[in-house]
């Protein structure tokens, strides 16, 4: 008889000890009898015969974590404090349950590619360098052709017999990637993110496993999927945040664990972007790729007016419609105001349930708040005072659209951001009527900013970034600068492009905005050495219904942490309410604590898990 440990994938329970009369291999997926139940769970360890009585594993199914998987899972249980139970569920699609992979016996022979893209002596360089480094950041000029380069690493890599994994940030797989991918490698491309339907999902993976798909193009998910011959890895857009996981457990970073299965496997790793994160510049060498691939200019106009549809504005839209050319409208707020006041005590309307003011759809006449999604019809009068005087607070992209549409009558005006593209067919849709010029004016979020390719529009205006650059955040400067390049390089890809920021700080930008290597060599005497590249930070968040016994938490937690100094070097920043104090019904307190490695904070991390507790190393989000 053999005694195995097994964890529950997703569930929050122990891991369990059971018997099994056949040899089991590690992390393979059984079902297992827990609470009168066949539950899935994962081998996780052989042990020896217990004082206690054990129950038989129900079943072994066919199906096993491979070498890079399972080395992924215990990378991510340790630097990210996660239980097994609760990092199995990347491995597999909770929607999928447990899938069989039928027909995956027929194996695919290797037909090579012989179609590539047509590379200038700058990319052909980048090309070489990239091929001579196993680890590189190609830090390109938006429209410098990033693609091509990364078409034929992925090419050579096929042909070698390997599989290559192409991250992107998932808004970013759009339609134009996608048939950009399969007119070099046809059927050997498959895309991989959430809005995939499940029975597509278990298609994907019976093909991964057949060797039919070689080549997965996804968000971060796609890291996860079972390829077993890893060749490349190429991680578009490095600089996004959504490739860390911030919502939920665990907090991993897509980008960094690309970067450690590199170093394990000795797989190639591309990191690409047109701005490059501070960290990934100062860490890996790189290659300056600049210039457009197409011959491209931009006019920069500085408008300092408060937020919204100036003078300037009207003018620079104008000409663009009388061009027939199309423009690019970056607003970073959602709604059509982010909040209602009172005019009388000038008292926000708050969420009941989380510590911020709730975003006002004039459509719906609804109040929404956009972290717990609770709505709510809007209030006649003033809670605290009384006054029946309401008035809209900062600007939102609904808001917005109606202006231009009053303003601009005869243009076709549509939304880009979270509210409007929430299904990939709605996202496929508006990219695909953009392109085709069925809308002049394309208003959206920060969502504009990511890689679309489209040669008619003359026009990217950015609004409302002296918000994103007073944000209280060490990475203020860096994401702003960013947003704004991103967007900017919407406009203009072939021929002239014109880009009207609105904006006070224009010191800031002028400096800064055609000098992205000047803004890194900058920004370095910023950070160091207090935070990232240069020190490493850990996030520890309490939250709790009863606000006292968060409180208590947190002072236990301090305690616990003090008491670690005698063996471990690191600094205590500070302590206290989060930015956002409540959320969801829960009051929330924060520790955030700097070292000059990983190892003690993951030993502090370590100490003070628990129920109430959420460990973020290398946090990205501090609200």
């Amino acid at each position: 008889m053999f005694y195995y440990k097994v964890a529950f994938s997703g569930l929050n329970v122990a891991i369990l000890t059971y018997q099994s009369e056949v040899k089991i291999s590690l992390f393979n997926a059984v079902l297992a009898p827990l609470k009168g139940k066949d539950t899935l769970g994962y081998i996780v360890n052989e042990c020896e015969k217990p004082s206690f009585k054990t129950l038989n594993v129900t079943k072994i199914l066919p199906l096993c974590l491979n070498k890079i998987q399972t080395e992924l899972l215990n990378f991510i249980a340790y630097y990210y404090t996660s239980p097994f139970n609760a990092v199995l569920p990347l491995f597999l699609p909770k929607e999928l349950g447990f899938y069989e992979s039928k027909n995956a016996s027929k194996i695919f022979t290797n037909k090579p590619f012989l179609n590539a893209p047509n590379l200038s002596q700058n990319q052909k360089k980048a090309f070489d360098f990239l091929n001579e480094n196993k680890t590189a950041l190609l830090f390109g000029d938006t429209g410098s052709g990033k693609s091509e380069i990364y078409i034929s690493m992925i090419k050579d890599a096929l042909n070698m017999g390997k599989q290559a994994l192409f991250l992107m940030p998932e808004i970013s797989l759009t339609p134009q990637m996608q048939s950009r991918l399969e007119r070099y490698f046809g059927e050997s491309v498959a895309v991989w993110h959430s809005k995939i339907t499940p029975k597509n999902k278990a298609e994907i993976l019976k093909n991964i496993k057949n060797k039919s798909v070689k080549l997965i193009a996804g968000a971060r998910s796609a890291l996860f999927l079972p390829l077993d011959d890893l060749g490349l890895i190429v991680v578009d857009e490095e600089h996004d945040d959504s490739y860390k996981n911030s919502a939920s457990k665990p907090h991993y970073n897509a980008r960094d664990l690309a970067l450690f299965l590199g170093a394990k496997f000795n797989i190639k790793v591309i990191l690409g972007s047109a701005t490059p994160s501070l960290t990934t510049f100062h860490k890996l060498q790189n290659f300056r790729l600049k210039g457009t691939f197409f011959k491209s200019e931009k006019t920069y106009i500085f408008d300092k007016s408060e937020v919204g549809l100036s003078q300037i504005l009207k003018d620079e839209i104008s000409k663009t419609l009388s061009a027939k050319k199309q423009a690019v409208i970056c607003l970073p707020t959602r709604a059509n105001f982010r909040h209602l006041a009172c005019v009388q005590c000038g008292e926000r309307i708050k969420c009941p349930f989380c510590s911020v003011g709730m975003s006002f759809y004039k459509k719906e006449q609804v109040l929404k708040c956009q972290y717990c999604e609770f709505k709510m019809a809007v209030p006649s009068s003033c809670g605290r005072c009384g006054s029946d005087m309401i008035e809209a607070k900062k600007l939102g992209t609904s808001e917005l659209v109606e202006i231009l549409e009053r303003e601009f009558a005869n243009a076709r005006v549509a939304k880009f951001d979270r509210d409007e593209i929430t299904t990939q067919n709605r996202l496929k849709k508006a990219l695909n009527a953009f392109n085709k010029g069925e809308i002049d004016l394309l208003v959206g979020t920060q969502m504009l900013s990511k890689g679309h390719d489209y040669h008619n529009v003359d026009l990217a205006v950015i609004m409302g970034v002296d918000e994103l650059l007073a944000y209280p955040d060490f990475r203020a400067r860096e994401r702003t600068l960013s947003l704004v390049k991103q967007v900017a390089g919407r406009a203009g890809r072939k021929g002239q492009g014109r880009v009207v920021l609105q904006t006070f700080e224009d010191d800031f930008f002028r400096r800064f905005l055609d000098d992205y290597d000047g803004f890194l060599a900058d920004e370095v005497g910023f950070r160091d050495p207090l935070y990232p590249p240069f020190a490493r930070l850990l996030r520890l968040v309490i939250s709790h219904k009863n606000e006292r016994e968060a409180s208590r938490i947190l002072n236990e937690c301090v305690a616990k942490i003090e008491h670690l100094r005698l063996d471990l070097e690191f600094e205590i920043i500070g302590y206290g309410k989060c930015g956002i104090e409540i959320l969801a019904s829960k009051y929330r307190y924060e520790v955030l604590l700097r070292a000059s490695s990983h190892k003690p904070l993951v030993a502090i991390a370590k100490a003070c898990v628990g129920e109430f507790i959420d460990v973020d190393i290398d946090p990205v989000a501090f609200l």
